[in-house]
Formats: C-alpha cells, structure tokens, sequence
C-alpha cells in the first residue's frame, strides 16, 4: 500500500503508527507542520512551509490557506491508496479540503473534546470533517459517544488503542546505574511524564509534594517532559521548599524511558482530560508500576482502585498524596497492583494487536474503492 499521513512529526504516537506500517513494506509519506526524529529511514517526509505575513490578523488564515495549498498539491503528486490524517483540528481540515478518498481520520481527545466548544465556526468544521471520511479511529468509549453526537454514523467509527511495545516496556528494564546516576539510589520514585501545559495539570502533583515527604521523608520526584509552564512548575517547587527533591530531566527519549518507567516505583498521571488511556500510563503499567490516575474519561474501564492501582479527583493534591503515600508504603501491593498492569496492558492494549486491526482496516477499504 501507499499511504500518506497528514499528522504531527514531532508526536511519539505518529512516530510508532507510521514506523509500524513502514517496517511492513508500504511506501509511507508524512506531511507535518513539525519535525521529527527516530523514523524508519524508508519514510518520505513533506514539510509544510510556514507563511507570516506582517498584519498578525490575517497570519494564521494565511497560514492555513498556504498550508491548504501545499497539501492539495502534494497529494496529487503522492497519489496515494489512501489518506490518514491525525488529529482532526487542522489536520482533519486539511484532508477533506483535498477532496481525496478513501479517507481515515484519527481523532486523538482535546480535538473533539475540547476545540470545537472554543468557536462555532470551529464547531461546524469538525462535524463537517468527520461525516466526509469513510471511518474513523479513537481509542476510547465516550470518545466513540462524543464524535456520534456530530451526527456521524457509529458504524464508521472504529476503537483502535494506539497500543503499547510490551518488548521495550518492561519490569526487566529496571536500572540501578540510572538510579545511580541520578543520586536515587535507595530513594523511592514517584515519576510522572505528562507534559509541562494546563491540561496536565502538574501543579497538583508538585502541591502534593509536601504532604507525601511528611510521610515518606526519603521520596523523591522525577517529573519529566516540557511545555509553557515550566518556569512556573520550578517555581512552585521552589516556593514550596522541595526543589531539592525533585529532578526535572526534561523531555525524555525513547530509549530513556523504558529504564526510568522500570526504575520507579510509583507512576502518576494528573491529566484533566485525556482521550482514552494516556501512552505513558499504559508504558508504566506495562513496566510493572502501580499508577494513580485522575478519575477522567476511560481510565476507571483500565484502573480499579485497590487491584491494579488508584483514581482520585481531579486537580486534589490532598486525596493525591494519600494515594501515593499508601503505596509507598505498602511493598506488597505495589508489586501486586504491578503485576496487574503488566497483564491489563498485555491482554488489552498490545501494539502490535491494535495495529494489526488498522492494518485490516486499510485493506478492506482500498479494496472497495
């Protein structure tokens, strides 16, 4: 198959949805806005060139149609048996404005959740953009809820989880030359790598701090990722007096994150929204960690408090710090609730499973066309 993705470069979840398909023989093109690293070599990529014109009024419809222009032209040049567009705001857009078919698109959480409450204009461009394509995938119940309200055809919408490599993320990874290298080596580690922006809400995590060195003096923090709020994270931290127990590596690689998942203890997710079960939950569990998990969405259909983990409310950095004290100090049932998601997320959200299922999906509508 030829296949183009329209999708961000620079996001892990496009990065292993394109590869997969790449390391499988098709030809594979990528039209992104952004950069990325750690592809498949075989991959073509067509980066759209950005417009700024000097009146910021007119510059992000400038951008938008300059990006409409580039897209239609190389999809008639790519010519490809299908197109897949990730992300339905923008991306979404752009894709049915190439009047190309057949046509999946992906929507991955704030871009229905989210987007299209901020502009009725927005709002109808998602419903029209969603009912133009022959399917498309998401990877959580009240998200297949949420795009049938646009009036489309629940028979078009298909759960695929974007999965997760249960070979690279694994209690076997665990490092003691990482911890070492970190100056943890005996310390007990809450990590959590959701990014540095509102919706992940890491404020929480850095206000629960306190209470939970109270308890367990000898903790210690890994927050990782990056985004706006950095700065303000840091200096919360700071104003809070626990800096020195919390080590901000930035945004760690794919190699680096099977070691740190592995090397923890404890993995914490404050996200105020996500589509389905977020990609680092699903890697922690399949690295054997107890999670603590914001009651949102999907995830209580993935953690059950007391089996395999915990849900607390969202942005409560109070019922936060319980639920990570109680596991810090209860060896038994983190490796039990471990234990757990290593077999959740091998039975449930296998990468391998879940593409295999796209890959179907792909020949039976080029098939028909």
């Amino acid at each position: 198959m030829k296949i183009c993705y329209i999708a961000d470069a620079s996001s892990m979840h496009t990065r292993r949805w394109v590869n997969y398909f790449s390391d499988r023989g098709h030809e594979i093109h990528l039209i992104s806005t952004t950069k990325g690293d750690e592809y498949a070599s075989s991959i073509h990529f067509h980066l759209l060139t950005a417009v700024m014109p000097k009146l910021p009024l007119i510059s992000k419809y400038a951008s938008a149609l300059s990006q409409l222009i580039q897209v239609r032209g190389l999809v008639r040049q790519i010519q490809p048996d299908l197109l897949h567009a990730h992300y339905i705001a923008i991306n979404g857009y752009l894709s049915v404005a190439t009047g190309f078919h057949p046509l999946v698109l992906s929507a991955w959480g704030s871009d229905i959740l989210i987007h299209p409450k901020h502009n009725p204009i927005w709002k109808a461009l998602t419903r029209y953009t969603l009912n133009k394509a022959e399917y498309i995938t998401c990877d959580a119940n009240h998200m297949v809820e949420a795009i049938a309200r646009f009036g489309v055809n629940q028979d078009k919408i298909k759960l695929v989880y974007f999965g997760t490599d249960v070979q690279r993320f694994k209690p076997e990874k665990r490092d003691d030359g990482l911890r070492k290298r970190l100056g943890l080596d005996n310390a007990p580690i809450v990590i959590s790598l959701r990014n540095f922006a509102p919706i992940y809400d890491i404020d929480t995590l850095i206000n629960a701090v306190p209470l939970i060195l109270k308890e367990v003096p000898e903790v210690r923090f890994i927050i990782a990722g990056k985004g706006p709020e950095e700065l303000k994270l840091k200096e919360t931290a700071k104003s809070l007096g626990v800096s020195d127990k919390i080590i901000f590596p930035g945004l760690l690689s794919q190699e680096e994150l099977p070691q740190y998942l592995a090397s923890s203890e404890v993995y914490v997710s404050t996200s105020l929204s996500d589509a389905g079960l977020s990609a680092s939950t699903a890697e922690a569990m399949a690295s054997g960690l107890p999670v603590v998990i914001t009651n949102f969405g999907d995830n209580s259909k993935w953690v059950k408090d007391g089996v395999n983990g915990f849900l607390f409310p969202l942005s409560n950095p109070e019922a936060l710090a319980s639920k990570i004290t109680y596991l810090l100090r209860s060896r038994y049932d983190r490796m039990r609730f471990g234990q757990a998601n290593r077999s959740v997320i091998e039975e449930r959200n296998n990468y391998e499973r879940e593409m295999e299922k796209v890959g179907k999906l792909y020949e039976q509508l080029i098939a028909t066309q």
